[in-house]
């Protein structure tokens, strides 16, 4: 499929900014747009500006935000947080959980067949006692549910070569296990470039046209599956 179309939720993000980006520099990609809370400040990207579609958007109203009227062919969501900025764990599972879900059922078209890219996490299971991956593993499930042709999810490890506003110790340190551990293993660490630039070839070739390299199986209940790509895999799909 050639000259296909993105719509970024999350751009504003760590992995977003990053994935905005590769889609805009991409001749693959000839639409691009970002909705969200926030956007992108047009200062700060230097190629593509004249393929962007930005709004901004209140995720408590997403009906009125016109999500699925372009039809893209390919969505991506990059939306998450932590219950600390959240402020509270209902509050984090509304925005982790809630808004995702809802964003992404926003943007499917029901006469157009599209490819959805979510940006998951390492360990992200529904059975989890721990409020942050038993989130991701429901939010996994649920995007599965929503009929999507193709259905793409990707657990990364630590994110590495985030340039975040405020100093967190605990993420410093586990980056510096991480960083260490990844010199024996491709399992524990990724920077948010190069998970960027694996999000773009996914959401390109689809789950049917990636490599074996990519890793990738399949995962979710029987009625909902979906693709399931480990820190390794997304790795290998960036070379």
């Amino acid at each position: 499929m050639s000259g296909q179309t993105a719509l970024v939720l999350g751009a504003t993000g760590q992995v977003g900014g990053y994935l905005l980006k590769e889609l805009l520099a991409s001749s693959h990609f000839t639409r691009v747009a970002e909705f969200g809370r926030r956007t992108t400040s047009l200062d700060d990207l230097t190629t593509g500006k004249d393929k962007l579609e930005q709004k901004a958007l209140d995720f408590e109203k997403l009906e009125a935000a016109g999500l699925r009227d372009s039809k893209w062919d390919v969505v991506f969501i990059t939306l998450g947080t932590t219950a600390k900025n959240a402020g509270s764990s209902e509050a984090f599972e509304r925005i982790d959980r809630e808004y995702v879900i809802n964003a992404a059922r926003a943007a499917k078209s029901d006469s157009h067949a599209q490819r959805l890219v979510y940006v998951s996490s390492g360990g992200a299971d529904p059975k989890s006692r721990f409020l942050y991956p038993r989130s991701k593993g429901l939010t996994e499930e649920a995007l599965a549910s929503l009929g999507y042709e193709d259905t793409i999810v990707f657990r990364p490890g630590f994110l590495a070569g985030t340039n975040r506003p405020e100093f967190r110790l605990a993420e410093t340190v586990a980056g510096a296990v991480t960083g260490l551990l990844s010199h024996v293993t491709s399992s524990v660490e990724i920077r948010v470039a190069v998970l960027a630039k694996s999000l773009v070839k996914a959401g390109q070739l689809g789950s049917s046209a990636l490599p074996p390299a990519a890793g990738a199986t399949k995962a979710g209940k029987d009625d909902a599956q979906f693709t399931l790509i480990g820190n390794a895999g997304a790795l290998k799909l960036a070379d």
